[in-house]
């Protein structure tokens, strides 16, 4: 799962903090702007100073950390420009992995893409009910759809890019804190329906609605941070 942070087998402590720390400022643990104070960071984090300037240069390199010089490190900051510019970006991107995905897809594919949106489903009719419920599971589960969509886009330079810029669209969901309720759940159920239909301008074309929407969610209930 991208969002866990249990460790895996064989990884240094070095991974395991590094993902830790990456899912804390994607999850919104870690806020915007926030000094990350590197002796406070050892205890929290179990790895040496040396490890986490490594780690936080490595995270500055994906703009989710700001590298301020010798005054340290704080978590990147946020805006209305940076949302709408990640918004375009993951268009640009998603859509031709999605069409390249729904052109190659075999039926092992569809099946993922149906299991993936099952747990979605399940998950956005809690949220549905009792909105309050953390959001947090519901962006993992977002991404386990809309990555199963694009699984067979034989490209994996654009699927390691994709994955980097939807985190850090996935932040401003998080900190954001709400999520959109019923239609977003109707969007996801019809863009199923499509891929396996394959359906593909209709599909890039929900998907597109669907991201623009999610913009307007988030900036239309009060903003993030």
């Amino acid at each position: 799962m991208r969002f866990d942070i249990e460790p895996r087998h064989g990884e240094t402590v070095g991974e395991i903090a590094y993902r830790r720390i990456r899912l804390h400022i994607v999850n919104g643990k870690l806020r915007p702007g926030e000094k990350l104070k590197l002796e406070r960071m050892r205890e929290v984090y179990d790895a040496s100073v040396t490890t986490l300037r490594e780690i936080l240069n490595r995270l500055a390199v994906e703009e989710l950390v700001a590298a301020e010089g010798q005054r340290g490190f704080r978590v990147a900051g946020v805006s209305d420009a940076e949302l709408h510019d990640l918004a375009e970006l993951r268009i640009l991107l998603e859509t031709h992995a999605l069409r390249q995905s729904m052109a190659l897809g075999d039926l092992d594919w569809e099946a993922a893409v149906v299991s993936a949106h099952y747990k979605l489903s399940a998950i956005e009719k809690v949220l549905i009910c009792d909105p309050q419920e953390a959001v947090e599971s519901w962006v993992a589960a977002d991404w386990g759809f809309h990555y199963a969509t694009i699984a067979a886009c034989p490209q994996p330079v654009l699927a390691r890019t994709h994955a980097s810029v939807f985190d850090r669209f996935a932040r401003y969901h998080m900190l954001a804190l709400n999520f959109r309720g019923e239609p977003a759940a109707v969007q996801h159920a019809d863009l199923r329906d499509l891929v396996i239909e394959r359906k593909m301008d209709a599909a890039v074309e929900l998907l597109t609605q669907h991201i623009r929407t999610g913009v307007e969610h988030i900036l239309g209930g009060g903003g993030f941070g």
